[in-house]
């Protein structure tokens, strides 16, 4: 069987390529969405060779730009069980967005099906899920020309959260196995976190009101029908941000980004001491929360703070349970990236005794990484994150009785964190419970919760130049190979201040650097920031308005202006 080429050249002149060059990253394309029919046409042909690849598998598409405003989007692949698209076929993703005309177009697809051994007579099943933003009900009309090009079915679940999205693909493809996930529907996925929730928290008191932010995205709805199904007795949240009607309102300074950038409460919430908040992302994938102190000074609590409440909360739970696989200690693990606050990394490993390892900054790194331990935890500071599980930790919890009552309740607690943890993906309404039952279990307060490390003061900025792709990143993204000379000059700064460290990372996107800093003082981590943005725009090509606050450094490195 071979391409339907007519069919597939048909349908393309309805979705024209602009003069743009596009490229699959850890988001997978982003951009505004005006320009971006093309782009998602042609991610429907590759989503439909991806599922015939996997012997017919299903295969997700998430059309949203997460964070990002409203006239932006984006769309990103999903695999089977919900990871993200394999990075072999990013490649091809970019190959195939950036087709000059049809018939580069049908060369392109012709080169994969080479390449990868395609069976073309195999059926291809696809799903797809948008966020709230005005231009995703166009965007999937593109993708289901796709997939009607290549002769592929296509399953609407219309809108949803991403983690959904993620879910229904993982349960799809486990349905009628012994790893059968769950439900595929939206209620089944609220059922299924609301009963494991249920159970953790059973017998103990109720924690007192959560005020979300949900970034007046689809996490509002998603989580007004998730605290229905858990019940008012074992959750109480008031949504904030949640009008999903005005499209200019998604993500403007408000949600989880917001906070952790600009390190301080969204619009629309009012800090008061005693009171706790939480803010979701546009997409509902990442969760921050944050409080007042008594001096109503606004403190964050991100996802460094819940990856080691989470860790720490598991590793005594494996302890308390005895719980062993093949009489071997069940091993868990901390996944961090650069952006990990240093004084989280030495609290996971001097206090908790965790093991912690490094991956570069993506989702798709960190996971990989997680799935080298029996219980593999892990987030970016971004509040983006989850707890894997492997097949023999969870056989094991099944299986392990218990000889005492504490270990029959340590056993009982880890069945149910398997079960409320959505392991597909990060997914901000699950960890959102997963914190809620640690800190029920606990008996504790956000501000002891926060109490067990202080965080060094950090800081992130960002610098636009002229080529993102001369910055070449080494040792999970701590370092810079190339430019050549600039690691020398950012290692020389970061020695000068205590507690410094600092660096510089290609955005995956948009021609900007990130640059990363943290020392002893608030007043140390902004000069130290500030230096090393002032190397990067000046040295090595910076463009557009140099800001103020950068710092102008001799031939010596000491700073002159």
């Amino acid at each position: 069987m071979s391409l339907n080429v007519a069919k597939i050249k048909e349908l393309s002149e309805k979705h024209p390529k602009p003069a743009i060059a596009f490229t699959y990253g850890t988001a997978g394309f982003r951009t505004k969405a005006n320009v971006l029919d093309s782009v998602i046409f042609r991610v429907g042909l590759l989503a439909v060779l991806r599922s015939k690849k996997q012997a017919s598998r299903v295969i997700g598409v998430m059309i949203t730009a997460s964070h990002n405003a409203a006239e932006d989007n984006g769309v990103k692949l999903v695999e089977p069980l919900g990871e993200m698209l394999a990075q072999s076929w990013e490649a091809y993703a970019s190959a195939l967005a950036n087709a000059g005309d049809n018939d580069s177009l049908v060369s392109v697809l012709e080169d994969i099906v080479k390449k990868e051994q395609i069976d073309l007579s195999k059926p291809a099943h696809v799903v797809v899920a948008r966020d709230t933003r005005p231009s995703g009900e166009a965007l999937v009309a593109a993708l289901k020309d796709g997939v009607a090009a290549m002769g592929g079915e296509l399953t609407d679940f219309g809108i949803q959260t991403t983690p959904q999205l993620h879910y229904v693909t993982r349960c799809l493809n486990t349905k009628n196995t012994p790893e059968e996930y769950g439900e595929p529907t939206n209620e089944g996925y609220y059922a299924k976190l609301a009963e494991a929730f249920k159970r953790i928290v059973k017998g103990k008191p109720r924690l007192s009101t959560l005020h979300v932010d949900a970034a007046n995205g689809v996490g509002a709805p998603a989580l007004h029908k998730l605290a229905q199904a858990i019940g008012e007795d074992s959750l109480s949240v008031k949504i904030e941000n949640d009008d999903i009607s005005s499209p200019s309102k998604l993500n403007h300074n408000a949600g989880a980004d917001f906070v952790k950038v600009q390190q301080r409460q969204p619009e629309g919430i009012t800090l008061i001491p005693g009171e706790r908040y939480a803010s979701l992302d546009g997409d509902a994938d990442r969760i921050v929360f944050y409080y007042a102190d008594k001096d109503g000074k606004f403190k964050l609590l991100d996802g460094d703070k819940i990856a080691t409440l989470a860790a720490g909360f598991i590793m005594d739970l494996v302890r308390d349970a005895k719980v062993t696989i093949g009489g071997q200690p069940i091993k868990v693990g901390l996944v961090q990236t650069a952006y990990a606050n240093g004084s989280s990394t030495a609290y996971v490993k001097d206090v908790l005794k965790v093991p912690v390892v490094f991956t570069p900054t993506g989702v798709k790194h960190l996971h990989h990484a997680a799935e080298e331990f029996d219980v593999g935890v892990y987030f970016e500071a971004n509040g983006h994150g989850t707890v894997l599980f492997s097949k023999a930790a969870i056989k094991a919890f099944h299986e392990t009785t218990g000889s005492t009552d504490a270990e029959k309740r340590a056993l009982e607690t880890l069945r149910g964190l398997s079960d409320v943890i959505n392991q597909a993906v990060g997914d901000a309404l699950s960890d959102l419970l997963l914190v809620e039952a640690i800190l029920v279990n606990q008996g504790r307060t956000f501000e002891q919760w926060d109490s067990a490390y202080t965080d060094l003061p950090s800081r992130q900025e960002k610098v636009k130049v002229a080529r993102r792709l001369d910055f070449v990143p080494i040792k999970a993204d701590t370092e810079l190979s190339k430019p050549e000379g600039l690691q020398a000059k950012i290692n020389a700064q970061v020695a000068k201040f205590n507690k410094g460290r600092s660096f510089v990372r290609p955005s995956g996107t948009e021609d900007i650097v990130r640059v990363y800093a943290e020392a002893d003082s608030r007043e140390n981590t902004d000069l130290l920031a500030n230096i090393i943005c002032g190397i990067v725009f000046d040295g090595y090509g910076g463009v557009g308005p140099r800001r103020a606050a950068f710092k102008k450094v001799d031939d010596a490195g000491d700073v002159i202006a």
